[in-house]
């Protein structure tokens, strides 16, 4: 005999108001600090076609990543793949399976050790800084407006580095 059994909780303590308004997006609290809902907003992304080593690789990766990251909360993401994610507004957008970048040279300057993982960073478009591992057994991209720093690349570096596994630089196609 298989019994269900249903438990509601109450989030909203004495004194607490019920802040879900008509659209249903709650703001719950933790500990008197308020939890901000997931920004609602897609970001389209264009990825790469997905290859049979992305489809091994990346969904280690995509389990991984956080909702909330160097002070980003996550957004839904509008992408034919399922390893596309976005933080931010302006959107810093991940893609796991990109390509390595044509200018990429091994030991270049624009080479980067940071956290266990070596990324190239392409400056050349004055929007957008496109961080992209170079160690991987498969590339993990992320576009990160010119206008913020690349903390969310710095601190997603031990994530990848742990999900993703090694192998030597070889030089942009």
């Amino acid at each position: 005999m298989v019994v269900a059994l249903l438990v509601v909780v109450n989030v909203f303590g004495p004194g607490s108001e019920d802040t879900s308004g008509d659209d249903g997006g709650a703001v719950a609290e933790v500990d008197g600090q308020p939890v901000s809902p997931r920004d609602e907003s897609p970001v389209e992304v264009d990825t790469p076609p997905i290859t049979p080593e992305a489809d091994v690789a990346c969904p280690a990766l995509m389990s991984q990543l956080p909702l909330e990251i160097a002070g980003e909360t996550s957004r839904r993401v509008d992408s034919d793949s399922p390893y596309a994610y976005a933080w931010g507004d302006p959107a810093q957008v991940l893609v796991c399976g990109a390509d390595v970048p044509a200018g990429f040279v091994v030991g270049g300057p624009q080479a980067l050790g940071i956290n266990g993982v070596t990324w190239f960073v392409d400056t050349t478009d004055p929007t957008v800084n496109v961080w992209t591992t170079v160690d991987r057994t498969v590339p993990v991209q992320i576009s990160i407006p010119a206008s913020t720093d690349g903390s969310v690349a710095i601190a997603l570096s031990p994530v990848i580095a742990g999900a993703i596994p090694f192998t030597e630089p070889q030089p942009g196609g």
